[in-house]
């Protein structure tokens, strides 16, 4: 059993490097003094809960319903695709006075990533009098319920949506449902008892103010624990006989440390990639650490001419921030996947996954957007474009990792457009997604810079495409010659999602379209 021990009450007069700082020392454990540290804890309904014994990689969704009973929560696809399992996951809010609340795919997450944090299952609605939240009243008397096997997730989408948002809209309302799935009753009766919910403002929020000071107890450390010889030690949650981690940072140094010791480690951010891995094929990487602590890579900077995205940044997060800026892009972020996967899943790692059907990465391909690596102390800027070097395959170093996200902000009379085509609109894999970025000049195209996903083994640009595009006048561009482009840029392949004729017919389409917009020139 793994044991350790964090006390400023050392024996040993620290290295001179560690008499300040904001650090924790390490003494090393003995028989009188130990600590187990194979202990996930995390605030469930005004009480903590200690998970002991537990697998690194067991989910948040069978810990709720083998250990804690909490058998509302349902798994449905295991995927994070049908929403039966969703829970809310919170954590304090800036100031310390509250919770926080995403919703969650309880079925994809892994448990160890809860350490720190609090949860609230479709059992937390019920009151000390036993009466039911708006939500599941309403539910019940607008029939909103036939085999009830999703409607738990159904109420939790509905529930964390009234929190932050307690007068949704019709839109609002169904873009919250857009990861829920339901076979037998049909939306209009949901859709009706959420509108009809909204109607008892005050009785909406939930009551967690007991889980507050609770939630401050089992905070994680923001600070990095450092040996007596001055050494970062990253402090497993869980650790296993074999040596085997799940470990959960706090701050970027750590992040940069470990990785350059344990190069193989696996990153978890929002578990969308992994979870499926560990469900699907019972994938148990030796080594993971999760980045959804650590406050550096979770931070937006922005300068006149750019955001700074952290590589934790949720995809959520991105949509609101570029929702006037970049319209296009958001509306693809918003077909990307439901509200849970989205407040989970985050940008870089998107970027790190490398799918040839990656939907963000033409966005950020077309608006030249750079990333930044880090290994160690070191750190490079490279530009999306020149990121992959073929099907999943990228220019990481061994222990090198996304720091960053680098997005120019729009210029004057710049225009931006992206569409993804799928066989269903909202929340598939694309046949293929375009984006293009360019400015009128003297009625003619310039600084022209087009994308594509699910034409290559990896998202790209295509710069014969732009070639023919360049110093046009966008009546000028034949559509033969797109063709011939694509043709001289591409292999031809067919897919599971679009034959490669299909696939070419749409990419000249898409750009023909973009270019037809109306826009302004720049003087």
């Amino acid at each position: 059993m793994d044991a350790v021990l964090n006390s400023p009450k050392s024996t040993q007069a620290p290295p001179d490097s560690l008499k300040s700082g904001p650090y924790r020392l390490f003494i090393p454990p003995t028989r009188t003094m130990t600590q187990v540290t194979n202990t996930v804890r995390f605030v469930l309904d005004g009480r903590i809960v200690e998970a002991q014994g537990e697998r690194r990689t067991t989910t948040v969704l069978d810990y709720l319903r083998e250990q804690l009973h909490r058998t509302g929560s349902k798994e449905g696809c295991a995927e994070g695709d049908c929403g039966a399992c969703v829970v809310m996951v919170g954590e304090l809010n800036a100031s310390g006075t509250g919770v926080d609340y995403v919703p969650t795919n309880a079925c994809i997450q892994l448990l160890p990533s809860l350490d720190g944090k609090s949860v609230k299952t479709i059992e937390s609605l019920k009151k000390s009098d036993g009466s039911l939240h708006p939500v599941q009243e309403e539910m019940v008397k607008c029939h909103g319920s036939q085999c009830g096997f999703c409607t738990p997730g159904i109420v939790m989408s509905l529930v964390n949506l009234v929190q932050v948002l307690p007068t949704p809209n019709r839109q609002q309302i169904t873009d919250a449902l857009s990861g829920n799935l339901c076979r037998c009753t049909g939306y209009k009766p949901i859709i009706e008892s959420a509108t009809r919910a909204c109607e008892k403002k005050s009785a909406l929020k939930l009551e967690d103010s007991a889980d507050v000071p609770l939630l401050k107890e089992i905070q994680r450390s923001s600070v990095p624990t450092l040996s007596l010889d001055g050494e970062i030690i990253v402090q497993p949650v869980v650790r296993t006989k074999k040596g085997n981690e799940f470990v959960s940072p706090a701050t970027l140094t750590e992040v940069a440390d470990y990785l350059v010791k344990h190069p193989g480690t696996t990153l978890l951010a929002g578990s969308t990639e992994i979870g499926l891995q560990v469900n699907k094929q019972y994938s148990r990487p030796d080594h993971i650490m999760y980045l959804g602590n650590v406050a550096e890579l979770r931070q937006v900077r922005e300068t006149a001419t750019a955001w700074r995205l952290g590589a934790a940044v949720s995809l959520a997060k991105v949509e609101e921030l570029l929702a006037v800026a970049y319209p296009d892009f958001t509306e693809v972020l918003r077909r990307f996947g439901s509200p849970p996967i989205r407040s989970t899943a985050t940008l870089a790692g998107n970027i790190a996954n490398g799918s040839p059907i990656g939907d963000t990465m033409p966005c950020l391909m077309a608006l030249g957007a750079s990333l930044v690596l880090r290994r160690g102390d070191k750190t490079r800027e490279v530009l999306l474009e020149n990121f992959y070097t073929g099907m999943k395959k990228n220019v990481l170093a061994a222990g090198e990792f996304i720091e960053a996200v680098t997005l120019p902000k729009p210029v004057a009379g710049q225009v931006f457009r992206a569409h993804k085509v799928s066989k269903r609109f909202e929340q598939d894999i694309s046949a293929t997604c375009a984006a293009i970025s360019y400015t009128l000049k003297g009625g003619k195209l310039s600084g022209v810079k087009l994308a594509y996903n699910g034409l290559a083994p990896s998202p790209c640009r295509a710069p014969k495409l732009e070639a023919v595009l360049e110093g046009q006048a966008p009546a000028d561009v034949k559509a033969a010659d797109l063709d011939a482009a694509i043709a001289a840029s591409f292999t031809a392949r067919d897919g599971l999602r679009a034959t490669w004729a299909y696939r070419a017919l749409v990419a000249r389409n898409l750009v023909l379209e973009f270019i037809e917009e109306e826009t302004k020139e720049v003087a």
